[in-house]
Parts: structure tokens; sequence; C-alpha cells
């Protein structure tokens, strides 16, 4: 009887032993709000929105020690509606992220799945649309640059540097997994970031890969490295950027460019664009600049202050194109994990631009060049 109560007990500490070197973790966060948009194709709309700043989700992520630093890693991060529970990231189960990989302490990680690029890694911190501060409505332009996440990369396999002192780098590759095509529907991209006190530089690019096509249709392989929720139909797609915040106190001031070069442009999608039926355009080259200001401010522990202003300039289609953006925000912690904010949008492209003001994530592009968003909403994480 002694012993089997022993091998009880000893069954237990090396049950709860290995369970100690495993870990999943289920996360999440819900972003649900009221916006008002002042004209979406010449009308007024007040509507429920989901994600006007962070992107509803809930996810598993999990590590195993392999001893040695070393440790099996992954992450499953499925992304919806709150509103109406759909799908997001064209109704994948896991659009957000999915990757298992492995990490070393001294060296860093190498992971393969679906996956962000550099730009969204590195310089999205640091503008206001890839974070709490400011999010999807804070976005450039159609999302010209991906600092918003507007698509993640599939059938990559990425590597992300250990912290060496303040400084990180990495690169992703995108693989078309097409037998004839090993370039149409490619991707790449590479990054570095550097942080010393309150001060915080970044710098990265991306390149994708079509197989030259003409047609919005034809220009992306449906299996490759971007597909169903890509913003540009092109043979190829060049995104470049840098940036800088500093922080001292309670204030963060910083300052982000960015800069999109297509070739072969067939079309806008209708995904990224939010204009029914998408843009579409003939087959040329186009060019994207964004300047991005931005600040915030935590005037007490619980309530934070934010602003960027973006001016953006474009040659589409011959057609030179330029748009102002300010954005403001107030956010309130109700708790560690919940928050209630306010925000807003001004968007103003030039009267003669062939193309209307278009806030990114509120569902309709205006009928004219004006166009303004305020938005109340409640997040909670878990």
């Amino acid at each position: 009887m002694k012993k089997t109560l022993m091998v009880a007990a000893l069954t237990g500490v090396f049950a709860s032993a290995a369970h100690a070197q495993s870990s999943v973790t289920l996360y999440g966060l819900i972003d649900a709000g009221i916006t008002y948009t002042n004209n979406q194709r010449g009308h007024s709309n007040w509507q429920m929105t989901s994600g006007s700043v962070n992107g509803s989700r809930f996810g598993l992520r999990g590590a195993e020690d392999l001893g040695g630093g070393l440790k099996a890693i992954f992450t499953l991060e499925n992304g919806f509606g709150i509103n109406d529970g759909t799908l997001k990231q064209n109704s994948r189960l896991f659009g957000r992220q999915a990757f298992v990989g492995l990490s070393s302490n001294d060296f860093g990680a190498v992971t393969l799945g679906r996956q962000y690029d550099s730009m969204v890694d590195y310089v999205g911190p640091l503008a206001l649309t890839g974070t709490q501060y400011g999010g999807t409505q804070f976005a450039h332009p159609f999302d010209n640059d991906n600092l918003n996440n507007s698509f993640r990369i599939n059938n990559s396999i990425k590597f992300q540097s250990a912290n060496y002192g303040g400084f990180k780098f990495g690169g992703l590759y995108g693989f078309s997994n097409q037998a004839a095509g090993f370039a149409n529907n490619r991707a790449w991209s590479a990054g570095a970031s550097y942080n010393w006190g309150g001060l915080n530089v970044a710098a990265a690019y991306l390149q994708l890969n079509s197989n030259g096509a003409t047609s919005a249709a034809a220009a992306f392989n449906s299996g490759g490295a971007v597909s169903g929720d890509n913003t540009f139909f092109a043979s190829r797609q060049q995104t470049w950027g840098a940036g800088a915040n500093y922080a001292f106190g309670p204030a963060t001031v910083g300052l982000v460019y960015s800069q999109t070069n297509l070739h072969g442009l067939a079309g806008i999608s209708q995904g990224a664009s939010g204009i029914p039926g998408g843009i579409g355009l003939p087959t040329n080259s186009a060019q994207f600049q964004n300047f991005e200001a931005n600040a915030r401010y935590a005037l007490t522990p619980a309530l934070s202050l934010a602003a960027a202003y973006t001016y953006t300039r474009s040659n589409l289609n011959a057609n030179h194109i330029h748009w102002n953006q300010a954005n403001l925000q107030a956010a309130y912690a109700l708790s560690k994990r919940t928050d209630v904010y306010l925000q807003g949008v001004y968007q103003a492209a030039n009267e003669d631009s062939i193309v209307d003001a278009n806030i990114n994530g509120v569902g309709g592009a205006s009928s004219n060049n004006k166009q303004v968003a305020v938005t109340a909403g409640l997040r909670h994480r878990f």
C-alpha cells in the first residue's frame, strides 16, 4: 500500500515537471464600437463596427522547452467580426497568424506558416496605424504600405533574431507553391530595429512578385504568397519604410516614412479599398509616398491621448493625387484589460482626384474628396 502511494506521488511530481516544460496560452482581444461617418456614397451612416482600432481576434500560442535554450513554438490566431461573428481575412479559420517553429535564446526563431512581413514587424510599431493608439482607421490610404496588416504572407519561412543589446533583425520568404511558376506570387522582406533608452529606430523592405500578368484576375495565383486579401493587383510591388520615435516621460513622438512602387498595376482590390467592385485601372506603374508625424501622451496612468497627421502623395495611373489625414484618439483604461476609446479621423483628397476620400475600415468611400469618421468603442483583452 505504501509503495502504491509512493509511486502515485512520484508520478504526479514527474507529470507536473513535464507539464511545466510546456505551455499553451489562450488569448484574445475584442474591439466593438459605434461609428458615425458623414459621407458614404452621398449618405451619412451610423453603424456598429468591429476592430475600428485593433482587429478582434482569439488565438493559441504555445512553447515546449527542448533543453539548452531551445524551444518549439507555435501560434494559431483567428480574426473575426464581433458585430456578426463572421470570419475575417477572406474567411480563413486562422487568418491572422498560423505558424510553427523553433526558438533559441541565443540566436532567435525560425518559423513556417502564414505570418507578418518585416514592414509590419519593424516599421509598423512606429506608426499609429500599427498600434493600439490608432489602428485600423488611422491607416494610410488603401493601407498602401501594409502597416495596418491588410494582408499576411502565406507559405512563408521567417527568421527573427534575438535581441543583441537593443538591435534586432529578421527576414521572410513566401513561396509561390507553383511547380511551373516559381516567381508567380512569391514574396520576400527584411527589416531591422534598434532601441537605446527612449529612442527606437527601424527600417524594412517588402517585395511581392507575380507572373507579370496584365489583368487583375490573373496577376496572382491563388495558392501563392498572398491571396484573397492582397491590396494591389500588380506584376511587382516594392514597399519600404523607415521611422523613429522617442519616449521622454509620459510622452512619445515619432516620424515614419514609407513608399510603395507598383509595376504592371491592374487594380486595387475590393477588400483593401472598401469601394464596391474595387478600382479597375489600365496596366501601369504607380507610386505612393506616406509622411506621418505622430505623438501620444499618458495624461494619467489611465488616460492616454494620441494624434497623427499623414500626408500621402501618389502618381496613380498618371494622375497626381494627394491625401491629408488627421487622426485623434483618447482612451481610458477601466482596468488592465478593458478600456473605452473615442477617436476621430478626417481625410481629404485633392479636389480633382480620380478617387474619393476613403477612410480605412469604415466600410465605404465618400461621394466626394472629403470624409469624416468618429468612433466610440470598447476593447477587452483576455
